[in-house]
């Protein structure tokens, strides 16, 4: 049975490869290739993703919402903090729910949590802006979240791949 600490440990860990994924996501000017303002590749649900395969659902809340307060306080703002928060809880929702179902792989799972999480960040928009045009913007985000879902579900198969046997069963208490 694994300890508080360590649980608190492996949280902060993974909170803060996240955070870091995220901070290093600034600096990739996807813009030039999708000239859609605020594309992100989501690198930072790569963790997310991650730790829904591994551990208990509720270990992923545990790691996503820290890690978007801590990117909002960071740089993100309140409103960064209110996008941040919609899309992720809503992509982490969507993809715990998807993770069951045996049609989806993890690619699947990361396309579906892609699209949640620009509907999430399109929802809070349109409540910040008080404007039901925002909407608009959605179908070219979802085109996009393919492709981003794609690449963090690649990541992250990538990294369930290459983990060592010990750490994918960590104890019985965190571990699926």
């Amino acid at each position: 049975m694994m300890g508080k600490a360590k649980q608190i440990s492996l949280c902060a860990v993974l909170i803060a490869l996240a955070l870091a994924l995220s901070y290093t996501e600034r600096f990739i000017p996807l813009q030039l290739i999708v000239p859609l303002p605020g594309i992100k590749l989501g690198l930072a649900n790569i963790v997310t993703l991650v730790a829904l395969y591994l551990f208990k659902t509720k270990y992923a809340y545990m790691i996503l919402i820290p890690r978007c307060v801590l990117g909002a306080i960071f740089g993100g703002g309140i409103t960064g903090l209110a996008f941040s928060l919609c899309g992720g809880v809503l992509a982490l929702s969507v993809m715990s729910q998807a993770k069951k179902c045996p049609l989806f792989s993890v690619y699947g799972v990361s396309i579906l949590g892609a699209a949640a999480h620009n509907v999430g960040q399109i929802l809070a928009s349109m409540v910040l802006m008080n404007s039901v045009y925002i909407g608009s913007y959605l179908p070219y985000l979802l085109v996009v979240a393919v492709f981003t879902g794609l690449l963090t579900g690649g990541a992250c198969a990538g990294v369930l791949g290459v983990l060592p046997k010990a750490i994918v069963s960590v104890d019985s208490e965190i571990s699926r």
